[in-house]
């Protein structure tokens, strides 16, 4: 048994969202455990502040656009690792939309798609083509973000709830085709996280109260503390686990 078991040296890993939040603690502690990670999200320039950043600090990153409601964009990123690196071991897929916040019956068709465009195709085609790879060189891991709204809806978040929903019975099917191939594929689910995605809830009072009031811990959780269970999960040291859902609600592991 290696000594270190979450020691990622010689991995090729791609986190989506890195730009800032919990995406962003996930990238900068997967490269502190030897990964070259690859930071993905919208904007090129605030992908490459954060590799830049990692790069000073010591570890090794790239940054690399990508829109995953855009499938030209998800092709375009793996052709690129394909050509740069030749494989992928680990795909952290956290990039999320969550544009409308409000009533169920009031959802527009626009918020309905965007949302359902970047949190579940985003999601499932980004897995697809990561798995192809993975297939071919035989294992890797897949981590989806998802959301405790995936199991209790949040208030005024409903189309986001429901396609978090989708994304934890989303990681079993592929856990369940892929995990014979060698790919573990497992979710996160964060309770209420201090970001600057989640600053709707966190800076609404009542919002924010009744939320903690569902927290077992009484308080919302920070990036690093997601960032912790994500290298727990993609790393040997949970060689076993596959098709796992993980909830980490206000800090406590579940």
């Amino acid at each position: 048994m290696k000594k270190d078991l979450f020691d990622l040296s010689g991995k090729i890993a791609l986190v989506t969202g890195a730009s800032r939040g919990i995406g962003e603690a996930a990238a900068r502690l997967l490269a502190q455990h030897g990964a070259h990670v690859i930071v993905s999200s919208r904007k090129q320039e605030s992908c490459e502040a954060v590799a830049a950043s990692i790069r000073e600090e010591g570890g090794s990153a790239e940054g690399v656009a990508c829109h995953v409601g855009n499938m030209d964009q998800i092709a375009g990123i793996f052709s690129h690792i394909r050509e740069q690196q030749g494989r992928i071991d680990i795909l952290v897929n956290n990039a999320a939309a969550n544009p409308y916040f409000g009533h169920i019956l009031d959802t527009d068709l626009g918020a309905f798609n965007k949302t359902v465009e970047v949190n579940l195709r985003g999601y499932f085609f980004m897995s697809v083509e990561a798995g192809k790879m993975m297939r071919e060189q035989g294992g890797g891991v897949i981590l989806n973000t998802a959301s405790i709204n995936g199991v209790r809806p949040g208030d005024m978040q409903a189309i986001y709830s429901i396609t978090k929903a989708a994304v934890i019975n989303m990681t079993k099917a592929f856990a369940r085709e892929c995990g014979p191939m060698g790919i573990r594929c497992n979710a996160l689910l964060p309770g209420l996280t201090r970001t600057k995605f989640a600053s709707a809830l966190v800076e609404n009072k009542d919002i924010y109260n009744r939320a903690i009031q569902q927290i077992p811990l009484r308080r919302h959780a920070e990036p690093e503390e997601m960032a912790g269970t994500i290298l727990y999960l993609v790393s040997d040291a949970s060689t076993y686990t596959n098709g796992s859902c993980v909830i980490v609600d206000g800090g406590m592991l579940a």
